[in-house]
């Protein structure tokens, strides 16, 4: 791969202009793609095959409006009023006969009618039923609803707008983000000590961002794509986008300052750099595509939209950079007398010499990697009993999808659902739809069967209240309304759905209607379960996916076992800082968590295959370098210090770029994309600093020679993954060997004889 790669590092420094007018053809083509064909995105949350999917999907044809989207105006009466008096119900009878002329709306239900009026008699709900999904209901729409809800306030009634056509959050592209690629670019700045280099590697990993992002949105018309989905690939683009352009052009601009052509120079730090790159880059994708083995179609489009994000990133970092860096040429190379200069200079010259280089100054990754290792056992205690301290709290973890009490306070349906929550139960957030289906029955048979279903629902725990039943346009069919006492994302919620599935087989022998639960609340439960049944064989997978892996690049048993373990820690203290901040609350006024409680249920698989991904990047770029020197030395404790030092610092600049770039996502008032990004930020620093560069380097030099044994029948059997290019290296070392002995020979044939 290394050659090849090489290869195509030299063809595209020759035709540059060709590869770069190729990339903003395809970005250009995309974006007309996407402004001619747009199309809305899907955050419904489906789970295929399950009894709620199965039910949902037979309302939808019967009973459009319960199976659709929704709204909910909710009306206070001032305080020492009451909704029920004559001047508040006539504007409440306007508001509805307003809210039925907005577009779209299949029906709209005044509360005279439904009861929903508190039972002090302040508060009421006028329910709006859609009978398209949310991914249908135009903005004119919810518009229109919100505008009727405004003119109410005018008649004296606070107002507020809630449901599920809320649910959607778009794409978020604001000041936080653009503040996280500016710190990215100081953080370049500061890397390369030039502004022309670190503009140089922005380009590239914006333009590849750019290009995943229009393909993704191009598309949305064709395939059902989530907003979040959308908002994961740009995170992850930019994040893993900027990383690899980073490792490929500090390699380049080492050997320009060693004095090397600047067309050489990048087609080998594409051979050798870019290897790792795309060894880094397909461990993300396989860990992200392989979320679509779980079966839920959200994840899915999530998983393979951010791997086609990450997989533009790595073909922009192997043709792009190369050919941008062709354009700079010889400018890129650090200027003669500069710290970057200094730095290569001191690299070239301290191998072997304990981290001394021309200068005698050690730079502070050496000296970081001695005082990890100056006592490694106790580094490895103390480093692995921090991570297992701040992972306790995951083993409290409860999983759901989030919902209208996630959002931000200020928001108008944040408002809605505190309101309904405080005068009606937190259950009137959530209702359960109990569809029953009687065999070959009457519109009569089947109303009655419903009521015997009725009758022994509300004989269940935790039901607050039962509503009469509903026809469909099906006679055989009848819908009951479930009011829990407790929340959408109580376990309590959760355990009278499984009750009532439980109870079924009793029903149908009592009412002669089979039953199936459904309705918003049940999918999203179905979905969370689901999700954590997954969770630890998805673990399984991916570790031993790293431990196969590592065990082929390094021919070692400690390494891998050492990375797997690392992984774990990594992901075990990320979970447990977000159970502690989203499900507990600890400092959720100061970092403005809306809300406290279950943690979203897809964000443990998330964040396992996007950290496995970089947890092999880092673990990559750091141990080929010990291993490079272990190789030539033979010395077990000194190549771990000589190695660090010729990466600690690009891996140090990679961190802290990827952790600003998720960081800047966590502002966002999304409760779906803001704990994906603390997770993501927290797990990045935690792996680079905590696990990488500290507990690795530590657990190595404890083991000493044993960290790089591996059996010989093992070894035999294993195939060679040259993944840092080390034999495009050596050949090209024996190469120039070659021409130095050629030229000094030419030079004694030259010299006149005495």
């Amino acid at each position: 791969m290394a050659v090849l790669l090489h290869r195509l590092g030299h063809s595209a420094y020759r035709h540059r202009k060709l590869v770069l007018g190729i990339w903003l053809f395809v970005l250009a083509a995309l974006i007309t793609c996407v402004s001619v064909f747009s199309g809305k995105l899907d955050d419904r949350f489906a789970v295929p095959g399950t009894e709620s999917q199965r039910a949902l999907d037979s309302l939808s044809k019967t009973l459009p409006e319960a199976s659709g989207a929704s709204a909910q105006i909710v009306f206070t009466a001032p305080e020492g009023h009451r909704i029920t008096d004559p001047a508040y119900a006539a504007t409440i009878a306007r508001t509805v006969t307003e809210a039925r002329k907005a577009p779209q709306v299949g029906e709209v239900v005044d509360p005279r009618a439904s009861g929903a009026v508190s039972a002090d008699g302040t508060t009421a709900i006028v329910q709006v039923q859609y009978p398209v999904q949310n991914a249908q209901v135009g903005e004119s729409s919810v518009a229109a609803i919100e505008n009727a809800a405004d003119a109410a306030e005018r008649d004296g009634l606070k107002t507020s707008v809630g449901g599920s056509v809320y649910s959607s959050k778009g794409v978020h592209v604001g000041p936080s983000e653009i503040i996280g690629v500016a710190v990215a670019l100081l953080v370049l700045v500061v890397t390369f000590g030039s502004m022309l280099a670190a503009g140089m590697a922005l380009l590239p990993a914006l333009i590849g961002v750019a290009v995943g992002l229009a393909g993704l949105l191009a598309l949305a018309p064709a395939v059902s794509i989530s907003s979040t989905a959308v908002t994961l690939a740009l995170m992850l683009g930019l994040a893993v986008g900027i990383d690899y352009v980073l490792f490929i052009l500090s390699r380049h601009r080492q050997q320009l300052a060693r004095g090397a052509d600047p067309r050489e120079s990048i087609a080998l730090a594409t051979g050798t750099a870019g290897s790792a790159v795309v060894f880094a880059g397909t461990t993300v994708i396989i860990a992200l595509a392989a979320l679509s083995i779980i079966g839920i179609p959200f994840l899915t489009t999530m998983g393979l939209g951010a791997a086609g994000a990450v997989l533009i990133a790595v073909l922009a970092a192997i043709t792009l950079v190369p050919a941008v860096a062709g354009f700079a040429g010889s400018r890129l190379a650090p200027k003669p007398g500069s710290r970057a200069a200094r730095r290569a200079a001191d690299a070239e010259a301290a191998t072997g010499t304990d981290g001394e280089g021309t200068t005698g100054r050690v730079p502070l990754g050496t000296r970081w990697t001695r005082w990890v290792i100056a006592k490694p056992l106790l580094t490895v205690l103390a480093v692995a009993g921090i991570l297992v301290t701040l992972a306790l709290p995951a083993m409290d973890m409860r999983l759901a999808l989030p919902d209208n009490g996630s959002a931000p306070h200020s928001s108008t349906e944040r408002r809605s659902y505190d309101t309904i929550s405080d005068k009606f139960g937190a259950g009137f957030n959530g209702p359960l739809l109990v569809l029953a289906e009687t065999e070959n029955g009457t519109a009569a048979t089947s109303a009655q069967a419903g009521e015997l279903v009725a009758q022994k629902l509300r004989t269940l725990k935790n039901v607050k209240a039962v509503l009469a039943p509903q026809p469909t346009s099906d006679p055989t069919q009848s819908v009951i309304t479930v009011l829990p006492a407790s929340g959408p994302d109580s376990v309590r919620t959760g355990q009278l759905v499984h009750d009532i599935r439980e109870a079924a087989p009793g029903i149908h022998e009592t009412s002669g209607a089979a039953v199936a639960v459904t309705g918003t609340t049940a999918v999203n439960i179905d979905v969370s379960n689901r999700l954590s049944d997954s969770l630890l064989p998805f673990v399984a997978i991916v570790v031993g996916l790293s431990l196969l892996l590592l065990m082929i690049v390094f021919r070692s048993l400690v390494i891998p076992v050492k990375a797997a373990v690392g992984f774990l820690l990594s992901v075990g203290a990320s979970l447990g800082l977000v159970v502690a901040v989203f499900q507990w609350g600890w400092f959720a006024d100061v970092l403005d968590v809306p809300h406290s409680g279950p943690v979203v249920s897809f964000l443990p698989i998330i964040l396992i295959g996007v950290l496995f991904g970089l947890a092999m990047d880092y673990e990559v770029f750091l141990v080929s370098g010990m291993r490079e020197e272990w190789a030539h030395t033979g010395r077990a404790r000194q190549s771990v210090i000589d190695g660090a030092r010729h990466s600690v610092r690009v891996v140090t600049a990679a961190a802290l770029i990827m952790f600003t770039v998720f960081a800047g996502f966590f502002p966002l008032d999304d409760s779906l994309i803001k704990p994906i990004a603390f997770a993501l930020a927290v797990g990045v620093a935690i792996d680079a600093f905590a696990v990488r560069m500290t507990l690795v380097p530590a657990v190595l030099a404890l083991a000493g020679r044993g960290a790089w044994w591996l059996p010989a029948w093992l070894d035999r059997i294993l195939p060679d993954l040259d993944i840092e290019g080390a034999g495009l290296q050596k050949g090209q070392k024996d190469k120039e060997s070659k021409e130095s002995k050629e030229d000094k020979g030419d030079q004694r044939e030259s010299q006149p004889v005495s």
